[in-house]
């Protein structure tokens, strides 16, 4: 019989993190089933870098000034000497305009209002776990796809005779719908379709399936770089936040002994 060897603990400047220790940060780092030992890793890697930040914090003299982070909730003393650890050292570069500009130019659908769409639609509904109710449903919407086919100006009428939506009593017509009205997928559909075009195969939601049929779309216009660019300058800011405080971890880990 073959034995599992046993899970060691970690060793970091001289300090012990403990096998017990490890185990139970194990708790907060999910794995894959049967795969046990990659909770174990990122455990003693969170634990080992955890380690490594403290000890870099009191040689730097950094000492408890826990801050409230909720309300009645505070840190604890070793959560305050990493933070003020991390806002001594990290030092990232600020946000270049130039680069954020030809971002901009390079992606401009990136930075679109949302569009404006006039659709219809007909709802063939299905709880999400229910498998046989969703594969009925397919089934009878599909079989509308080809009705409309057809006879694509039934599509009122078949709105009002099969639609779950309380939309079927005005033919299936949604009114004006914006970016964030509607699921993704149904909005995804939208997007692909022209105007005046009837979808070809039911569109899947969790709601069920969905025809749709597009009226008209008013596409959103670029907007102005000056418009944008606080939040580029904020998302640039917190990447290159994360980029320096990762090389200056890693610089700490590689200077530790083992």
């Amino acid at each position: 019989m073959k034995h599992k060897p046993l899970l060691q603990p970690a060793c970091v400047n001289g300090t012990v993190i403990s096998a017990e220790r490890i185990a139970a940060e194990a708790q907060n780092h999910p794995a894959p089933g049967g795969k046990p030992g990659l909770a174990w890793k990122a455990a003693r890697q969170a634990l080992v870098l955890r380690e490594v930040l403290l000890q870099e914090a009191v040689a730097r003299g950094i000492a408890p000034e826990p801050a409230e982070i909720d309300d009645g909730r505070w840190e604890t003393d070793e959560d305050s000497q990493i933070r003020q650890l991390l806002d001594e050292a990290v030092n990232p570069a600020p946000p270049d305009d130039d680069a954020l500009r030809t971002f901009y130019d390079e992606n401009p659908d990136r930075f679109r209002a949302p569009s404006l769409y006039e659709a219809a639609h007909i709802l063939i509904p299905a709880a999400p776990d229910d498998a046989n109710a969703r594969a009925g449903a397919r089934d009878r919407a599909v079989a509308l796809c080809s009705t409309l086919v057809r006879d694509p100006a039934a599509f009122a009428r078949l709105a009002a005779e099969h639609s779950a939506c309380s939309s079927r009593q005005n033919g299936g017509r949604l009114g004006q719908i914006t970016s964030g009205d509607t699921v993704r997928e149904f909005e995804a559909a939208l997007a692909q379709m022209d105007e005046g075009e009837i979808s070809t195969e039911p569109v899947e939601t969790r709601y069920g399936f969905h025809l749709l049929r597009l009226d008209a779309r008013a596409k959103g216009e670029v907007l102005p770089f000056a418009a944008v660019l606080p939040q580029l300058r904020l998302a640039q800011e917190k990447a290159n936040w994360i980029r320096a405080s990762r090389d200056f971890a890693a610089d700490l880990l590689a200077r530790a002994e083992m």
